[in-house]
């Protein structure tokens, strides 16, 4: 086992080390790493570090602790927390363990072994940010990685009291055959599927200036993280009549998009994704497909039912026609996580929400903001879910 942040020691940090909801020295450790990745430098290698810097500023850490506080009981840390993140995605495991650590828990954290450079980037930065940091911060916050070990997987879940798996649904299975203790829970994210709505009656009567930045921001929700992540938009359902203008219109913004932010998909990729769209034809689902670019494959769905659930590949679009977003809601299940949309009134929306009911679709969120994270996440209050209350009755 590596230990890549925090001192290496026993897992059960003594009692001097026990840490308060919204702890002042936890507090002061992160805001000092949102600097750190709100620095030019940082965000012009990556520029995802900027959101993630943004919500690790004091205002949004003080935020996050009034929320927590409550009249009908004391809140204290849930008490160890194990992480396991997903490779696809660098920077989930921050937030997870920033709001876990935020709440007072000791937490350890697997960064995988196929995380990308975004996730050393974080490392380095949060080891310069420990440097000066209150010891107890090293004694009880680690980031690790290890190979395929069940016995250090095994080990860490029996430390636990709240373990919280990202991935699919096959990682999720293969973590909870470690059990728990009895008194412990899992807190689990596995796969989700996310979707894009356009009406064309609010494209219509965009201007053109709307339009494109709709275009830049539905861009950066799909192209990060090569469409891999559960947020990002995979169909995309045109709300109207006779939408052929708008899908037309929308296809060419999105191509002069990708190509001036320097978007690329490599040739393995493109391959697959051209594989895979061919499969979905084969299945009947796809009625026709175009291939303007390497970085855009647009398809045409046969009914709203056969919408994906799988990734295809990055810059794969299926698309399909229906009336109002009503129609949709046969098709939505507890599986589908964000809905980004553009140009729908409110009313239109909370429509859509209310009909759902929760039985499908945790985010209802507009174009370009599919990726932003949220305390409230896959239907889950995480601040809270990372407490534990005691009643008091005098």
């Amino acid at each position: 086992m590596r230990y890549r942040f925090g001192a290496e020691g026993d897992l059960t940090a003594p009692s001097d080390d026990r840490l308060t909801v919204g702890d002042p020295r936890v507090i002061d450790f992160l805001a000092k790493l949102a600097r750190k990745l709100l620095a030019p430098a940082v965000a012009r290698r990556h520029p995802e570090l900027g959101s993630l810097g943004f919500f690790l500023r004091p205002a949004e850490l003080h935020r996050t602790v009034a929320h927590l506080q409550r009249d009908d009981a004391l809140v204290f840390p849930r008490g160890n927390v194990f992480h396991i993140p997903p490779a696809n995605v660098d920077t989930i495991f921050v937030y997870s363990w920033a709001l876990s650590a935020l709440a007072g828990n000791h937490n350890v954290v697997r960064i995988s072994e196929r995380s990308a450079t975004a996730a050393d980037t974080i490392l380095t930065a949060l080891n310069e940010v420990l440097a000066d940091a209150d010891p107890v911060i090293g004694r009880t916050q680690r980031m690790i990685t290890y190979g395929r070990d069940d016995k250090v997987t095994a080990a860490l879940s029996q430390w636990a009291d709240l373990r919280v798996i990202w991935g699919g649904d096959s990682a999720v299975e293969a973590i909870r055959k470690h059990p728990l203790r009895p008194s412990a829970r899992d807190l689990t994210f596995p796969d989700r599927t996310s979707w894009a709505a356009v009406s064309a009656a609010g494209w219509r009567a965009a201007d053109p200036a709307k339009r494109r930045e709709a275009v830049l921001g539905f861009t950066n929700d799909s192209y990060w993280f090569d469409q891999a992540a559960c947020s990002s938009p995979r169909t995309v359902f045109l709300v109207g009549a006779d939408t052929d203008d708008v899908r037309t219109e929308f296809i060419e913004l999105l191509l002069q998009v990708v190509d001036q932010r320097g978007w690329e998909i490599d040739a393995a990729m493109a391959v697959e994704k051209r594989v895979n769209a061919y499969g979905l034809a084969a299945t009947g689902a796809v009625s026709s497909m175009e291939f303007p670019a390497n970085t855009v494959t647009a398809m045409s769905l046969v009914t709203v039912p056969d919408a994906p659930r799988r990734w295809i590949g990055a810059g794969a679009f299926p698309f399909a026609e229906v009336g109002s977003l009503l129609e949709l809601v046969p098709a939505m299940n507890r599986q589908d996580q964000t809905f980004s949309h553009f140009g729908f009134g409110s009313d239109e929306l909370r429509a859509f929400a209310l009909e759902l009911g929760g039985r499908g679709v945790d985010r209802i969120v507009p174009f370009g903001s599919a990726l932003t994270f949220g305390s409230i996440w896959d239907g889950f209050d995480l601040p809270r879910e990372f407490t534990r209350l005691t009643t008091l009755v005098e």
